[in-house]
């Protein structure tokens, strides 16, 4: 069961990770510019076109999922994103088939942010439905637990790749290897889907007076806007501190990109500790939103020095413990948003209402991350305005977070 609802999320992250990681070789591949900065520009503007579908995902999908059933609908996101990351796999290059090129990168981007919009909500709402009344943060761990593996697989190979092979191999093939090897997880994941027991069926003859969508709209619209914003403080931090760190640390100091790799490897092993014991506690002691609270401001506290510390080379070790404690920080947040907002939610609209507000979170806040800290970058020549930008974003969360109801077992 947690397998099966884990490895479309999985999939979702790993593609998301390594195109973070490689958006510089895409960025010149795909979208040449007089700059470097300019092509990487267009790269991440490219990585959030995708966000731009999830909402719409997250209604068709999750809709789906309350109406048919959790199963059916991580079926067919899985599918999607497969078909979605074979086209970034495959797709030829500028050099090769000209505008045509950026423009089926741009698709496969839609089609995997289409996917990814109903994931989250219906995988996890079948882990909370299948769990016991003392594992149920344990069971929805994994959903967060999955990305840190993801992430740690998508850093592993950006080592990987860029350690042993040239420029000329990486640019000519390397980067393609990730999307390939994310694609064999497709048929694996729609075997096991297939075999999971569902939580969750609406009976035939039964006439709902409303869709989930506009249940979700209407009756919980406090729940719906402040689970976005707290949404926004994990996602702010998942972007930028764990996927875009690469990308910053390699243009922005200069660090050679098997070290900024391996740093974040190492972030990645750190975040599912996190959620792994963040899950226990949760299970334990029922204080989601206390936990909440101390995961902002621990996150607010440890920004600056993280990105200030990148300035001093003899100093770069400082800089890791201080990325580290974030990412303890993102590993407590993630776990305890999303177990505030799913236990908030009523049964029959949950998969709706937890796919909503993840991927209207996401593609507010995620899908312009990196490309407001790029263009930041670029404006202001501030090497400090990633950490600006966190530590703004996490104080709005952190007042939606103080105003959000905690409910339990609903």
């Amino acid at each position: 069961m947690i397998l099966g609802a884990s490895l479309g999320n999985g999939l979702e992250i790993f593609d998301f990770t390594v195109y973070s990681f490689f958006a510089g070789v895409i960025g010149r591949l795909y979208f040449p510019s007089e700059s470097a900065y300019g092509s990487l520009l267009m790269a991440v503007a490219v990585f959030g076109v995708g966000f731009i579908m999830r909402p719409l995902g997250s209604m068709v999908l999750g809709a789906y999922a309350d109406r048919k059933g959790r199963k059916a609908a991580m079926l067919a996101t899985i599918m999607l994103m497969g078909a979605g990351t074979a086209l970034i796999a495959f797709a030829p290059t500028h050099a090769q088939i000209g505008v045509l090129a950026p423009g089926l990168i741009v698709a496969g981007r839609l089609l995997q942010g289409f996917a990814a919009g109903g994931e989250v909500g219906a995988a996890t709402t079948l882990l909370l439905e299948s769990a016991g009344a003392n594992q149920r943060a344990f069971f929805v761990s994994w959903q967060s637990i999955s990305q840190g593996i993801a992430a740690l697989l998508g850093a592993s190979l950006g080592l990987l790749l860029t350690s042993i092979l040239s420029e000329e191999a990486l640019y000519s093939w390397g980067w393609r290897v990730p999307f390939v090897l994310g694609l064999l997880i497709v048929p694996v994941g729609v075997y096991i889907r297939r075999h999971i027991e569902e939580t969750y069926t609406v009976a035939p003859d039964a006439a709902p007076k409303e869709t989930p969508v506009w249940a979700v709209l209407s009756g919980h619209t406090r729940d719906l806007v402040l689970g976005i914003l707290m949404i926004m403080s994990g996602t702010v931090m998942v972007y930028i501190v764990l996927f875009y760190m690469p990308t910053y640390m390699m243009q922005t100091h200069r660090i050679a990109a098997p070290t900024a790799y391996l740093f974040s490897c190492l972030a990645s092993i750190v975040q599912v500790i996190a959620v792994y014991f963040t899950g226990r506690y949760v299970d334990r002691f029922r204080n989601s939103k206390k936990a909440m609270i101390v995961s902002i401001l621990m996150g607010m506290a440890m920004a600056y020095p993280t990105f200030r510390m990148l300035e001093l080379p003899d100093y770069l070790w400082l800089a890791v413990v201080f990325r580290m404690l974030l990412i303890v920080a993102l590993g407590i947040n993630m776990l305890t948003s999303t177990m505030l907002i799913v236990e908030a939610l009523p049964r029959a609209v949950r998969a709706t209402g937890m796919s909503m507000i993840y991927s209207f979170g996401v593609t507010i806040f995620g899908g312009s991350a990196q490309v407001v800290v790029t263009w930041l970058l670029k404006t202001t020549g501030n090497p400090m305005a990633p950490a600006w930008y966190v530590i703004g974003m996490l104080a709005v969360s952190l007042a939606a977070t103080c105003m959000f109801k905690e409910r339990h077992g609903r």
